[in-house]
């Protein structure tokens, strides 16, 4: 039987292409999303099946498991990537936007997560690939929403990697660095918000980000990476997804908190230059 994996947020981006790369692998793929019904891609892959999945939605999750395992007779492995980012002042986001960033990034992956585990109890088998960042393990100005949710995926993550070991699952935690996806557009949420005392930092970080040295690594790099941690059988927790992932995290591990804070601030106040 060949193996199966679900994917969330496989409509663009890393989910995409994930799909796509564990299909050219021979996998069964259940590549779920909110609009299956626009995609004019996977639909026409053998061995990939669509389905709906709101992680917002409980009923769409269970549905959409349900469906997968019907489909293909069971699921191996599960990723958690479907997400967005939240960036801004703290002050500018009105209260629903904060409930629904920390709704879908840690309350959607927890729930697609608890909805998968019974049947990987039942098979006393399964692998967990939750989408984080290099955001879960260091912070950029203005982003205390996604790094607050990106935070608690790395402790939900870590945590969860005991317990599950108790029932042959595997738990996996992949950190990307900047990717050349559509994050900037409909997976990104920016407040700017009209308080004048941020604007300078808001220029110096949006300039940071539209320089074109900081070169991005393509989504399908992070496929390759969530491949070898769903394949390679250890018990290793976190992957890393990128050259610039390797090097931020590094350096954030080696500094003091002052170190990094200073270095951080001088590409900023150089872009403000």
């Amino acid at each position: 039987m060949q193996n199966t994996i679900l994917i969330t947020g496989a409509s663009s981006g890393i989910g995409k292409a994930t799909a796509l790369h564990f299909q050219r692998q021979g996998w069964n793929v259940i590549a779920t999303m909110r609009s299956p019904e626009k995609d004019d891609t996977l639909n026409s892959l053998a061995n990939v099946h669509l389905e709906r999945l709101d992680v917002l939605d409980l009923t769409s999750i269970e549905r959409a498991i349900e469906n997968g395992i019907s489909k293909f007779g069971r699921i191996d492995a599960l990723v958690n990537n479907a997400g967005y980012g939240a960036y801004g002042p703290l002050e500018s986001f009105p209260r629903e936007n904060i409930i629904r960033q920390f709704n879908t990034n840690v309350i959607g992956l927890m729930d697609v997560t608890r909805a998968v585990i019974p049947h990987f109890r039942d098979n006393m088998s399964g692998v967990i690939v939750n989408i984080s960042s290099i955001g879960g393990q260091m912070t950029f100005p203005l982003g205390s929403l996604y790094h607050g949710t990106k935070f608690a995926v790395e402790g939900i993550s870590e945590s969860l990697h005991y317990e599950m070991k108790e029932i042959g699952v595997k738990v996996k935690i992949v950190e990307p660095g900047f990717i050349a996806t559509d994050f900037g557009g409909r997976s990104f949420d920016f407040q700017a918000g009209e308080i004048k005392e941020y604007r300078p930092l808001i220029n110096a970080l949006m300039k940071q980000w539209q320089n074109p040295d900081n070169t991005a690594s393509q989504a399908s790099l992070v496929a390759e990476v969530i491949h070898k941690a769903v394949t390679d059988g250890t018990d290793q927790l976190r992957y890393r997804a990128g050259d610039d992932a390797n090097f931020l995290l590094d350096s954030r591990k080696k500094m003091t908190d002052a170190e990094f804070f200073e270095m951080m601030n001088g590409q900023l106040e150089k872009q403000e230059g």
